[in-house]
């Protein structure tokens, strides 16, 4: 068999299926599998030692065989949870299928021996907290937010009075609800007069508001970058909130430091690709301002006006010959 590009998502992935489209369209062989799909629609057999070095075997889903060992390039997306594979059993055996199916089948998805993963999961965990992003941020020299994290109602007090206006954000999406819908908590102003224990629940991340004229979405992928600033007609403190078809979108370069920045900050974290979000500052006659706020590891792009170049960084990305290493 060909070397091919196996793309670890879930089955109604519009962002993965452009992707393939692509590479469709460059003959490149492409396999689409999702983890949580384990049992008589997906089985696999790996094996190890008696001679060799590294995992092979055979795994099967409902219409493709795919050889571990020709698997080139991992494009790993937004695959269904496992626990979703184990949610009709009762809540001990439940845990443990779902520990025994991240580890075992997970364990053989994220150590294909020679593949170029577009981002592996491990690097994707380590950048996706919150605070690690700001302070590489911080560490690179972007400028970001003053931001506090705290379960501590009276600390949250004392930053507000050191701010014009705070702003709060959570730091992951609502996860699904009994039915199946997930949810997000979009940034929102707070009046620092309603704070009180109820704060010492979970944490909480503050940040002095920006007084942003439009915000950017930097999209990079391995050497490519990709700027689009983003508005809303409302003006809307958190643009995620409205109907993204009313979005004001205009290409935008990015600056040469800060472009280097963001290659540094990918590297130091192990990823090929990130999106990353930056409020910009400043209007006609004073100089543009960019304050990081965030990158998603694992970001949507298919609604950007340069979805299709971006697809076709991607595409890129995923055929060459070298090797990242995870």
């Amino acid at each position: 068999m060909a070397p091919l590009v196996l793309i670890v998502t879930s089955l109604e992935d519009v962002t993965a299926d452009l992707v393939i489209t692509a590479l469709n369209e460059r003959e490149v062989p492409v396999a689409r599998v999702d983890p949580a799909d384990i049992g008589p629609d997906l089985t696999f057999g790996a094996r190890i030692g008696a001679g060799a070095a590294t995992w092979g075997g055979v795994l099967r889903t409902a219409s493709r065989e795919v050889e571990l060992g020709e698997v080139a390039a991992v494009y790993y997306r937004r695959p269904t949870p496992y626990a979703a594979r184990f949610v009709h059993l009762p809540a001990q055996q439940r845990d443990f299928a779902t520990a025994e199916a991240r580890h075992g089948l997970g364990g053989i998805l994220h150590n294909l021996h020679g593949a170029r993963y577009v981002n592996h999961p491990a690097a994707v965990s380590r950048a996706d907290f919150k605070p690690a992003q700001l302070q590489r941020f911080a560490e690179l020299g972007l400028t970001i937010p003053a931001t506090l994290v705290t379960n501590n109602a009276e600390q949250a007090r004392r930053f507000a009075a050191e701010h014009d206006r705070i702003i709060y954000k959570p730091f992951r999406g609502l996860p699904a609800g009994e039915d199946g819908h997930s949810g997000a908590i979009w940034a929102q102003r707070v009046d620092p007069d309603t704070f009180d224990n109820s704060i010492t629940v979970m944490p909480h991340l503050f940040q002095a508001e920006i007084h942003k004229t439009a915000d950017v979405r930097v999209t990079v992928v391995g050497q490519q970058v990709f700027a689009s600033r983003v508005e809303t007609p409302d003006g809307a403190l958190d643009w995620r909130r409205g109907d993204w078809n009313k979005l004001i979108h205009t290409p935008l370069g990015v600056p040469g430091s800060i472009e280097a920045a963001l290659h540094s900050y990918l590297a130091s974290f192990g990823l090929a690709f990130g999106c990353f979000d930056f409020a910009l500052t400043g209007g006609e006659h004073l100089p543009a301002s960019w304050t990081a706020l965030e990158c998603n590891p694992n970001g949507q792009w298919g609604w950007l006006p340069d979805a299709p170049a971006i697809t076709e960084a991607f595409a890129e990305i995923l055929t060459r010959k070298e090797v990242a290493s995870p």
